[in-house]
């Protein structure tokens, strides 16, 4: 009997489709420095992004036949090196693209129109101070007719970019893989639109982009810099609900502070489980605990995609 460790927990829907298909599936958690003699007890393990598997973890479990990703990013896993022990590493790509997508929007809306800042001021002086919160918030903006930069243009990238051109916008995109293709509307009444897309440099992203959303892997060094805050237009607004150390928060408080940058909205962070307060506290930051792909939808397809190929891997 295939036992499988889901150890960051997996929607009820994948446990039941595995426990159909006769695995034993146990969702309590272990604690990352209990893993090692835990696993012993099992054939594979899922996880999000909690759990670490690392080399050192790995070798200490050979009888580990897949590690299973629920969700998009995979940088707490050393991949390759399972992969060269004969481990198979699989993940749900596809799964989560919209609800990370919706979430950005999420935080363009919210940044355009101050809900951040208006959301903690107004149950403390809506009262007394009404009119005055009204005029300070009076001057918001559309996001029709602007342009959004994605940097980063796989699929969670490609459905931020089918959300914007439904709104209106315009798109700027950049990858490390150059992409030229069509971007498909689907309409109310069964109606499809195909509107073309192609990626430009980062430096035309950057330069040319009322709003910037990044959704790219975990990086050495962050993306978006003081350099490249620079170049922005002023009034810029950016989200990041990708990874956190793509963007150097303390250059992004001094473009906050200087008017350089209107608004940003975050998702993740550099210290997660535990932000600079700096960034906590700013008025103009919109914040969200990494939930990205935190829908009940997205928790739904990615606990069936991730049984699907658990029980496809084990069949073989």
């Amino acid at each position: 009997m295939i036992k499988i460790l889901a150890n960051d927990g997996i929607d009820p829907i994948g446990k039941t489709l595995l426990e159909q298909a006769g695995f034993v599936v146990d969702t309590e958690t272990v604690p990352q420095d209990q893993l090692a003699e835990a696993l012993k007890n099992y054939d594979g393990i899922t996880v999000r992004s909690a759990t670490q598997l690392r080399k050192e973890l790995i070798d200490q479990c050979p009888n580990i036949k897949l590690i299973g990703r629920g969700g998009v990013g995979m940088d707490n896993i050393d991949v390759e090196y399972a992969r060269s022990k004969g481990i198979a590493v699989v993940n749900t790509p596809a799964a989560s693209s919209l609800s990370v997508a919706e979430l950005v929007f999420g935080h363009l809306f919210t940044g355009v129109r101050f809900l951040q800042d208006a959301n903690r001021k107004m149950p403390v002086e809506g009262n007394t101070k009404f009119n005055a919160l009204k005029k300070a918030y009076a001057k918001g903006t559309e996001l029709r007719g602007k342009t959004i930069g994605i940097i980063g243009f796989g699929r969670i990238g490609r459905e931020t970019a089918t959300v914007a051109l439904g709104l209106g916008m315009n798109v700027l995109a950049y990858d490390l893989f150059p992409f030229e293709g069509n971007i498909t509307l689907n309409l109310q009444g069964g109606i499809k639109v195909d509107i073309p897309v192609k990626t430009v440099s980062l430096e035309e992203v950057i330069s040319n982009s009322d709003f910037i959303s990044l959704h790219t892997p975990f990086a050495d060094k962050p993306i978006l810099g003081a350099a490249e805050f620079e170049k922005m237009k002023t009034g810029v607004g950016v989200v990041n609900c990708s990874r956190g150390g793509t963007i150097d928060e303390t250059a992004l408080i001094a473009a906050l502070d200087s008017g350089k940058v209107a608004f940003a909205g975050l998702d993740v962070f550099d210290n997660e489980p535990t932000p600079a307060a700096a960034i906590l506290q700013h008025a103009k930051i919109s914040l969200t605990p990494h939930i990205g792909a935190s829908t009940n939808e997205a928790q739904e397809r990615i606990g069936t995609e991730l049984a699907t190929l658990i029980i496809e891997h084990f069949s073989k």
